[in-house]
């Protein structure tokens, strides 16, 4: 066995790829807090080792407070990439140089790319959402959508729809909700730069909400409503509601079955799963940092 751990392990030693750390090896990474519970250095970690690539991924427990000199040490060390989650999403952008128009638009990055001291904020949340849908067979483009939420994981998606496509957005929230000013600027923008007709609803005007999903072909759940341990909450009264001609996607990924989703299924409709988001909104980071393919699949099967 080879004594130092930075010379290539010859094939067939019986030491594990995941080990094989060198002088030459790329870190990327998350910052956030908390970050314990993320599946993100298995899923990338996983990747990179499936298609050879020499790079790393962890995870720091980084706070608002400590985020700019984090980002400012990241820069200095080379790192290539990396991820954000709560609370530093929104904290982020004014420490970048350039924004995607999805986190322009929404005002939240969960991705940044590291380009020779540059650095560019994506969402990919969204992107990651519609192409869980495509996945299904559901495209966005001139469909009538309902999205139930107005956090980040809801303007992400509601914002990359838009860009998309999509004919009609109807945005459901509480009118007293924290959110519903940014939301309501959001949804201005959007209808001004891509075409798309947005526009915001009380979730407790269940006359309302029921006509609306009727006349959707796209239900996106995008709340923590259902999450565990609370899993028998749903914002949709009942399977009488939803229609067979209907896609319903759940960000939340834990329980990998919510409510909703089984009450979908029970109606006949098409259902899209949080693990599916989750997924593909980490295959279109891991693109934009290596150019590669996640083997989406692959990882699919060995994760969850």
């Amino acid at each position: 066995m080879n004594k130092e751990k930075n010379i290539p392990t010859p094939s067939g030693s019986g030491m594990d790829d995941r080990f094989r750390i060198s002088g030459t090896t790329d870190l990327f990474c998350l910052l956030g807090s908390p970050v314990r519970h993320s599946l993100s250095p298995r899923m990338h970690n996983e990747s990179f080792r499936l298609l050879g690539i020499d790079a790393v991924y962890l995870c720091f427990d980084v706070d608002e407070a400590a985020l700019p000199d984090a980002v400012k040490g990241l820069v200095r060390c080379g790192v290539k990439g990396f991820n954000l989650t709560m609370p530093d999403k929104n904290a982020v952008i004014p420490l970048l140089d350039e924004l995607s128009p999805s986190a322009r638009l929404t005002g939240a990055v969960n991705t940044v790319v590291n380009r020779n001291g540059t650095l560019t904020g994506y969402n990919t949340d969204g992107a990651g959402l519609i192409r869980a849908l495509a996945e299904r067979g559901t495209s966005v483009s001139g469909q009538d959508i309902t999205i139930l939420g107005s956090g980040g994981a809801a303007s992400a998606i509601a914002a990359q729809a838009a860009l998309d496509g999509a004919a009609s957005i109807k945005i459901f929230l509480r009118s007293s909700s924290r959110y519903f000013e940014r939301t309501e600027r959001l949804a201005s923008a959007l209808s001004r730069e891509t075409g798309c007709h947005l526009s915001l609803h009380d979730l407790q005007d269940k006359n309302d909400l029921r006509q609306a999903v009727s006349a959707s072909s796209v239900l996106i759940q995008a709340t923590s409503v259902g999450m565990a341990p609370d899993t028998e909450a749903c914002l949709i009264p009942g399977s009488s509601w939803l229609h067979a001609g209907l896609t319903v996607a759940d960000v939340i990924y834990h329980p990998k079955e919510t409510r909703l989703l089984s009450m979908a299924k029970e109606a006949g409709c098409t259902i899209c799963p949080g693990l599916d988001m989750l997924l593909f909104q980490g295959s279109e980071a891991f693109h934009l940092w290596t150019g590669k393919e996640m083997p989406a699949e692959k990882i699919r099967r060995i994760l969850f």
